[in-house]
Formats: structure tokens, C-alpha cells, sequence
């Protein structure tokens, strides 16, 4: 502080002085460091500080002239002077620059300003207007105007209802095009028809922020270009209305080109030709009508461009009758086609009705006339001009009915009346009324007529005249004979009854209450048949009255004549017949069929008993087989063991014996085997296993089984298989077996020292073998029973077989689905022919 006295170096007190003073110019100096700032302000008192500290930490310094108060003075002015020549620097920049952006934001502004004076000098011209919508929650701002013979109106409300000042179907254009701007922002342009006929065009744009629709007004050239732009529209919107309804049409339409090709069918065309669309009909050229037709049409244009004529053509696999009617210019053709089938069936229907009508009553023996509203004669049958014997030319020149009447009157065909003018008038008052007459004319020669006058809904009436005579005649006939028929029913074996269709009796027999043991007052007409089932239900083991009942009330739908068989609990055996009469009658028929069914029982047992005993032969022969295998094995392998040197030399007779037993062995071997065979085969359980045969390897090995036996006799075995198949599918061990008992057969009847063909070819649908020898044939007794098994018979051969070879032959190869032929003659030897399929279908069932 000033006036203070500054403390001197050697006082007490004067260290912790100076510390105090050093520390408040620290503290000072900071003060002035934050007031100036981190910049200029720090530069200038960190020094004075840095100083201040060091004459504090320096005690050699404390006699400095300098004082603390002094510094801080310096300080606090050195910062507050730098703070403020910052803030004033700072200022002048800040200025500066608010300036500068102040003088470009008024040239911007001007230039907007400028702008929007241009733009709303635009917007306000005298030929359009501007709707701008800038979202949905604010209406719409409308600028500009349009001139007033366009008929727009001027008030924004007006203005906005497009419906009242444009045309109905611009006015939707504009709003379903509105819609989808404002929705999807889909943007258009189109032209628009206001009530008065002035055009408009519309566009509609859109931006980030708005919607907008201008309407601007036309002249000139614009205005006739959008007169054509307009009509080109609706042009084009009848066309698609057009084409739409084509589509829509069941009728088949197409439009060509100048050189016939289609240019657009629609969907009836298609679908008639089954082309998947009619694109496809029209890229595939795809023709509805045929050449004959399509040449038809093209000829006919050249003289007259439309045409239409009835053609036929296939569609869905039927022949149709279409109406094709076709125009053609020059840039091309279109047609139409008109399915009239069932119109042209119905017309055709009629027509071959109203012949049949004309063909059927011509035919008829009533006598028919119908005569018009004007009561002239349209049409007659042959049996009215026959019962009046009038001229033809008179009935066919349409004379009055009243002239008629006249005429048949003086030709005296007709009895006199009393008064025959009111006969007449009585008569034709058919044409005045609304329901039938009906008359009885009593002609002079002695006939009755029963003459009806029928009125039609167009005032004429149809007169059908019938001759009653002999009807007359025949009703007495008829109750002749209905009593005689009585009389022949009554005395009838067999039982007969008939019921109406309300189920009651209307006639029986005596034989049929005798059959049935019923009292004849139980049977009498009027007698309901479910009351003749209760009496009848308890006689018979199985009652048929069920059925009965269901066919005489009308309960069968199917109304079918039937036959059956009961038997009574007495024994009696009825069988019945149920046949179904017209106007719903139905006739029971009972005869009694006891001894024929007794007869027909004892055969049946008897039947039984033999199918019984063959099964029983059968059942011991496959068993006697099975048993002989096992000693037949005995006796083959001990006479080889005999025939064998291990087992001791043997003597030529003893050698010869069990030569013979070996051989006889094997004979008896192969008929037990044949046995089996036949038996498995009779069983049906024997499987073919069909695979794939070699022909030449199989007849190989055939002739070779058979090749010592040949060569015994000094036979020769010629083979030919150079037309089979290399292979065919069957049983190979079958089909080995087949041939080898061929082989055998012939060579059990082919002379010493001749040969044997065995031919194999190939034929369409299989394989045939064949196998010849020149034996001495089979005669037609023997050729009969050939294939019959154990079939005794008078054997021409070297060795006498069992009779089992040619019948396992023809079981294996039907079994395969082939078929056995013999061709034999007393000259030309003996030819058995197998046929065999390629491929069997599958196991068949052996033949008996």
C-alpha cells in the first residue's frame, strides 16, 4: 500500500513478509491472466509473475526499488489494456463480414423478388390455370386464369368442382388422374372437354413438396392437335371398350391382314382352336375356319366386300354350324362367327317333327282334317279322303268347312237332318269355342263315326273323324273272347294270377289257389295282394311274396321281368315267373317243377360223386408216383452198382438182365416223372420260370438226349434253325422237355434208317419247332385222342409208351400260351408243330 514503509532485509519479521507480498502477486497476476483472456493477456503477465515469484524466492533482491503493489497495478492495467484491444479487433472483423453477407443476401433477394414477379406475371396470364396442392391438410391454392368462352368458371369453388364445366368423361379422366398423382405421384398429360366443347389441356406434375395441375387453354394449331389428341383418346377408349366386349363374347371374332394373315382374335377364338391365349392363336396362325371355307370367303369379297354365310367347321371333336359373317377393306378384314348348331338342330328338329307329324297322321286309319281360322281345309290324311271318297283336287283347293259339309251332303254321305241348317251351325260352333266337341254321326250306309272338333290356340280346329264300326264289331268280339279266355285259364295246369297296379287281384286261375293251398274266395278279384303273402308267407321255406308285392304295387323302379324257384315246406317245388303287363299290371306264373328238380338233384349228386372219384384217381396216382421214386432209385442205382466191375464179374445172360433192368428202370423213371408233371400242372401250382433261351443251344442239347436212341436204330436227326430268332423267353427246361418228347415220339415211329427233321424259324409274334418223321401216320381215331392221357391205343412203334409224351407236350406249351398242330397222312409221315409266344403274358392254366 502507498505510505507503507517497505520492510528491510535484517528485521525478525521481514521473511514472512515478503512471502505474504509474493503470494498475493502471484494471485494478482493470475486474476490478470483470466481477465485477458487465454491469449494476449497470458503472453503479457506471465513474465511480470515469473518476476514477482523470483524476487520473492530471492532474498537479495528484496531491496529493489519495485514494490508489490506497483506490479500488481502494472498488471491488472497491462491485461484490462490487451483485453480490450482484443475485443476491439474482434468487433471490427465481425462487422465486417455481417456486412458483406448483408449485401449479397440484397442481391439475392432482388433477384427472388424479380423472379416472382416474372413468375406470377406468367401464372396470371389470360390462358391457363394452376391448382397447387402442398399437402392434404391445407386446401389447394389456385393461381391464373382462363378465358371465359372455355366455359371454366371463376370462382375457386366452381372452379374445383371439375364435374359441373367439364364433359362426364373428362371430368372422370381428370380425377382418377388427380388420384393417382396425389397417391402414387404418377404424372400426366392429357386433354380435357369442357360442356361447351372447348378443349383444355391437363397436365399434372409433382415435386418434393407439392402437386400440381395446369389447365391451360388451346388455339390454333395446339388446339387442333389436341381435338385429334381428344378424339384419338375416345377413339381409343371405344376401341378398348370394343375389344373388351369381344373378349367377353362366346362368339369366335378375328380381324386380318391385307395378305389373310390373323392380326387379333379374341377369347372365344382361342379357346375354339385350344390355343393357350389368343396370342398364341395369332403367333401359332392358328385357322378356326377350314381352307375350303376361308377360299369360300376370300372368293365371295372379291365381288362383294361382306359376307355371310352359314359354314361348318370342328371345334372340340364336333362338327358345328357357325354364322360367319366377314367384312373386308382394304386395309384388311374382320369377322365374326355365330355357333347356330342347336339353333340349326332345333330348326331342323321342327321341321322333321312337322314332316313326321304330317308322315304320322297320313298314316293313321282315323281320318283327320284341320281347317284354319278362316275355316278352310290346311291338311287331310289319306283316311279322311278314303272314308268320304271325296276327289282330291276338291280337298286339296282348301274348300270351307261348311262346303264340305254341303258337299257330303249331296253326294248323300251324310244322313238327312230335320233341319239341317241348325245341324250345320251346331256343328261349326267348334270354331266359336273354347273346348272340345264331341258328336256321333250314324252315317246311311250303316257305319258310325265318333267325330271330335279339337279348337287350336290360332282359331282353327283339327277334326278327327273315327270310324267306331269296328271297334264296335271287335268289342263284342273281344268279350267272346275274354270269356273264352277264362275258360282256358280256368282249366290251366299252370297257376296264373294278375294284379293291378294298386296291388290288387284283377284275375286268377284255380290251378294258382290249388298251388298255393288257398280257398278260391281268397284269391277273388278285389282280393289286395299283401293279404295273399300273409297266407302264402308260411307255405313256402323262402318266401318270394316280398318280391311279389314290390312288383305289382309299382315299388320295383326297374320293372323287369324275372324268373325264380321256391320250394313249399310240404316239398312242392313252384317256379315262378313275374312279368310285368302295361298300364302297370303285373302276372304271376306258377308251374309245379318237383320231379323235374328231383331228377335235376340226383344228377347234381351224381356229378359230384364222379368229380369226387376223379379227384380221388388223381390224388392216387400222384401218390402211387411219389411212392414208386424211391424204389425205382433202389433198383437204378444197385443195377448200375451190378453193371459196375468193382462189384464182381458177371456172365453175358447176368450183364443182359441188369442191362434190361437199368433200361426198364429209366423207362418207368421218366413215366413217374411225366406223372408228376401232369398232376402239378393239373394242380395249377406249376411256375414257369421264364428267362431268356438260346434256340441253338436247346436243340442241341435236345437232340443230343435223343442221339443214342437214333443212332440204335440208324436214324439220322436233321436240324434247321437258321430262320429262328437267336433266343426268345420261356421255360428252358420246359421247352427241352417239349422237344425231346417229339423227338421221341418220332423216333418211336420213323422207319431204320430214315431221317428226322427238326425245323425252328421264327414267326411274328414267337417261335414255331416243328418236328417230322416219315413214319406211317396217325389215323383220325388216333389223331382224335392223341393228346388224352393213358388213351390206350394200338401202338405202331418200336417201344409202347405210357401215353403221357404229346400230352405233356401240349400242357407245357399252352402253359407258355402256345399252341400244338399235327399234320399227319398215311404217305407223308407225320409233322407236330409247336408254337410259342416271344414273350409269355404269364402263366397260364394247364389244359385238361
Amino acid at each position: 500500500m502507498p505510505g507503507e514503509t517497505p520492510p528491510t532485509a535484517g528485521s525478525a519479521a521481514g521473511g514472512s513478509a515478503d512471502d505474504a507480498e509474493a503470494g498475493l502477486v502471484a494471485r494478482v497476476c493470475a486474476r490478470a491472466l483470466a481477465l485477458a483472456g487465454p491469449g494476449l493477456g497470458a503472453a503479457l503477465l506471465t513474465p511480470l509473475a515469473v518476476m514477482a515469484q523470483e524476487q520473492a524466492v530471492q532474498p537479495g533482491l528484496a531491496g529493489l526499488p519495485l514494490g508489490a503493489w506497483e506490479v500488481i497495478q502494472l498488471a491488472v492495467f497491462v491485461g484490462v489494456t490487451g483485453a480490450a484491444m482484443l475485443s476491439a479487433i474482434w468487433l471490427i472483423r465481425e462487422r465486417t463480414r455481417t456486412a458483406a453477407e448483408n449485401l449479397e443476401l440484397r442481391g439475392r433477394l432482388a433477384e427472388n423478388g424479380a423472379a416472382l414477379q416474372r413468375a406470377e406475371s406468367l401464372l396470371h396470364l389470360n390462358d391457363q390455370r394452376i391448382v397447387v396442392w402442398m399437402n392434404e391438410a391445407h386446401k389447394p391454392d389456385v393461381v391464373g386464369s382462363l378465358p371465359a368462352e372455355t366455359g371454366v368458371p371463376e370462382e375457386r369453388g366452381a372452379f374445383l368442382a371439375f364435374g359441373r364445366w367439364l364433359a362426364p368423361q373428362s371430368a372422370a379422366d381428370l380425377e382418377h388422374a388427380l388420384a393417382a398423382l396425389r397417391d402414387n405421384g404418377t404424372v400426366f398429360d392429357i386433354v380435357v372437354e369442357t360442356q361447351n366443347g372447348s378443349l383444355l389441356e391437363a397436365q399434372g406434375r409433382k415435386s418434393a413438396v407439392s402437386k400440381v395441375l395446369r389447365l391451360a387453354s388451346l388455339t390454333g394449331a395446339r388446339r387442333e392437335h389436341a381435338r385429334l389428341r381428344f378424339e384419338y383418346q375416345s377413339v381409343s377408349g371405344e376401341r378398348d371398350m370394343l375389344l373388351g366386349l369381344a373378349n367377353a363374347l362366346a362368339m369366335p371374332m378375328w380381324m386380318r391382314r391385307p395378305d389373310g394373315s390373323l392380326r387379333w382374335v379374341n377369347n372365344a377364338y382361342a379357346a375354339a382352336v385350344e390355343a393357350g391365349s389368343p396370342e398364341n392363336a395369332v403367333d401359332d396362325g392358328r385357322e378356326f375356319l377350314g381352307t375350303a371355307a376361308r377360299e369360300t370367303i376370300v372368293r365371295q369379297q372379291k365381288t362383294d366386300a361382306a359376307f355371310a354365310q352359314k359354314l361348318s367347321t370342328v371345334v372340340g371333336g364336333d362338327r358345328r354350324v357357325y354364322a360367319v359373317t366377314d367384312h373386308a377393306t382394304a386395309e384388311g378384314s374382320a369377322g365374326i362367327a355365330v355357333d347356330i348348331s342347336d339353333t340349326e338342330s332345333v330348326r331342323e328338329q321342327y321341321e322333321r317333327m312337322a314332316r313326321s307329324h304330317a308322315d304320322t297322321l297320313d298314316q293313321l286309319s282315323t281320318a283327320i282334317a284341320i281347317f284354319d281360322a278362316d275355316r278352310k281345309l290346311r291338311f287331310f290324311n289319306q283316311a279322311f279322303q278314303k272314308l268320304w271318297e271325296l276327289d282330291i283336287g276338291f280337298l286339296e283347293s282348301a274348300p270351307e268347312h261348311a262346303l264340305v259339309l254341303d258337299r257330303l251332303r249331296s253326294d248323300g254321305k251324310l244322313a238327312e237332318q230335320p233341319e239341317w241348317r241348325k245341324w250345320k251351325e251346331n256343328v261349326l260352333q267348334a270354331y266359336r269355342s273354347v273346348d272340345s266337341q264331341e258328336h256321333w254321326w250314324h252315317l246311311p250306309d250303316g257305319r258310325t263315326v265318333r267325330v271330335v272338333g279339337n279348337p287350336q290356340a290360332n282359331g282353327g280346329v283339327t277334326w278327327i273323324f273315327e270310324n267306331l264300326t269296328e271297334k264296335i264289331d271287335l268289342e263284342s268280339r273281344y268279350k267272346t273272347a275274354v270269356r273264352v279266355q277264362g275258360e282256358t285259364l280256368d282249366n290251366l295246369a299252370e297257376g296264373v294270377a294278375v294284379f293291378g297296379s294298386d296291388g290288387r287281384v284283377r284275375l286268377s286261375n284255380p290251378a294258382f289257389a290249388r298251388l298255393w293251398g288257398l280257398d278260391p274266395a281268397q284269391a277273388e278279384p278285389g282280393v289286395h295282394i299283401s293279404a295273399i303273402r300273409e297266407l302264402c308267407a308260411a307255405r313256402a321255406k323262402e318266401s318270394p311274396w316280398g318280391e311279389f308285392v314290390a312288383a305289382a304295387t309299382g315299388f320295383d323302379d326297374e320293372r323287369r321281368d324275372r324268373q325264380g324257384q321256391a320250394e313249399l315246406v310240404d316239398g312242392t317245388v313252384l317256379r315262378y315267373a313275374v312279368i310285368h303287363l302295361p298300364n302297370g299290371q303285373a302276372m304271376l306264373t306258377f308251374v309245379d317243377v318237383t320231379d323235374s328238380v328231383n331228377v335235376e338233384r340226383a344228377l347234381k349228386d351224381k356229378n359230384e360223386a364222379l368229380q369226387r372219384a376223379d379227384q380221388l384217381k388223381n390224388d392216387f396216382v400222384q401218390h402211387v408216383s411219389y411212392e414208386l421214386r424211391s424204389p425205382l432209385t433202389n433198383i437204378s442205382g444197385f443195377a448200375e452198382l451190378l453193371a459196375m466191375e468193382t462189384t464182381g464179374p458177371l456172365t453175358p445172360k447176368q450183364r443182359e438182365y441188369v442191362d434190361h433192368i437199368g433200361s426198364s428202370s429209366a423207362v418207368l423213371h421218366t413215366i413217374v416223372n411225366d406223372i408228376l408233371d401232369l398232376a402239378t400242372v393239373d394242380a395249377g401250382i406249376m411256375e414257369l420260370e421264364i428267362g431268356e433261351v438260346p434256340v441253338s443251344r436247346m436243340v442241341e442239347d435236345a437232340a443230343e438226349l435223343i442221339g443214342e436212341r437214333l443212332r440204335e436204330h440208324g436214324i439220322k436227326l436233321n436240324i434247321d434253325s437258321a430262320g429262328a430268332p437267336p433266343s426268345f423267353h420261356a421255360d428252358e427246361q420246359r421247352v427241352r422237355q417239349v422237344l425231346f418228347n417229339l423227338l421221341s415220339n418220332a423216333a418211336n415211329f420213323a422207319p431204320e434208317g430214315s431221317t428226322i427233321q427238326l425245323v425252328a424259324r421264327g414267326l411274328e409274334s414267337g417261335i414255331e419247332f416243328s418236328v417230322h418223321d416219315d413214319g406211317p401216320g396217325m389215323p383220325d381215331e388216333v389223331l382224335e385222342t392223341v393228346f388224352k392221357r393213358f388213351e390206350p391205343r394200338a401202338s405202331r412203334g418200336r417201344r409202347r409208351g405210357a401215353g403221357l409224351g404229346l400230352a405233356i407236350v401240349k400242357s407245357f406249351v399252352e402253359l407258355h400260351g402256345g399252341s400244338v398242330e399235327i399234320k399227319t397222312g398215311s404217305e407223308t409221315g407225320t409233322t407236330v408243330i409247336c408254337r410259342f409266344p416271344a414273350a409269355p403274358d404269364g402263366i397260364r392254366a394247364a389244359a385238361e
